[in-house]
């Protein structure tokens, strides 16, 4: 039973991290824990990936840039808890899109949206602002750099390429998605790449950030060395 301390302090939990690390399973875990409200900044860009890849604005082949600048104002982003699910589910314009952008199709293309500066400016803008009131815990790749510089808790995580691939082909195949182990170990390796070379908010380990490489670590353990360092933040 959790204590009642995570009600009187309430702190801004950022995890940032490479692809396939686990964060958001994390940051679920601890939310629900905690009390917190829950973002997922990543399934934020796959939306935005989604509608670009549904309005022929990215492919494989192209990408007009200046065309997905334009169409931001016709993009509407939220969540809805789902009470059956334990989180929230995104939302786009209306339309719950949690399955749909988690195929490996988006996951092949949200590195080159994530690299458009204004597609970084309003969705960082909606992210400051879910967390202005803290009790939040938010995963991506430049929350504790970029949207919440002064979080109390900043987490990076990290893991072997091999065992991050091994374990999204796992989660894809489950789900009964056909991908092949090496096309996903491309993905993975391909969107480390573009995230750590981009111009805008890359992808990088904040000064003050705890790195947890969890290849070795099962959920439970993490969860509860995560679980120690907070309760001696909001206990301070």
């Amino acid at each position: 039973m959790q204590s009642k301390i995570y009600d009187l302090k309430k702190i801004t939990i950022a995890i940032d991290g490479h692809s396939s690390t686990g964060k958001s399973t994390l940051a679920k875990q601890l939310a629900k824990y905690l009390g917190y409200v829950y973002v997922d900044t990543g399934a934020m860009y796959r939306a935005v990936t989604y509608f670009a890849m549904q309005n022929n604005i990215i492919s494989t082949t192209s990408f007009d840039v200046e065309k997905m600048k334009n169409e931001l104002q016709n993009i509407n982003l939220k969540f809805i808890f789902n009470t059956n699910l334990g989180f929230a589910e995104i939302y786009l314009n209306e339309v719950n899109v949690e399955n749909e952008i988690r195929k490996i199709e988006v996951s092949n293309l949200v590195s080159k949206i994530a690299e458009v500066s204004e597609v970084r400016s309003k969705l960082v803008e909606q992210q400051k602002e879910f967390g202005k009131d803290k009790g939040v815990v938010m995963d991506g790749r430049d929350i504790g750099t970029v949207v919440f510089p002064d979080a109390e808790l900043k987490l990076f995580m990290t893991a072997s390429a091999e065992i991050r691939a091994k374990r999204r082909f796992d989660e894809l195949t489950a789900k009964g998605d056909k991908v092949s182990y090496e096309e996903v170990l491309t993905n993975v390796v391909e969107r480390d790449e573009i995230d750590s070379n981009r111009k805008d908010s890359p992808l990088i380990k904040a000064e003050d950030a705890i790195e947890i490489d969890n290849s070795n670590l099962n959920r439970q353990e993490q969860f509860e060395n995560v679980i120690s360092l907070i309760n001696k933040l909001v206990k301070n």
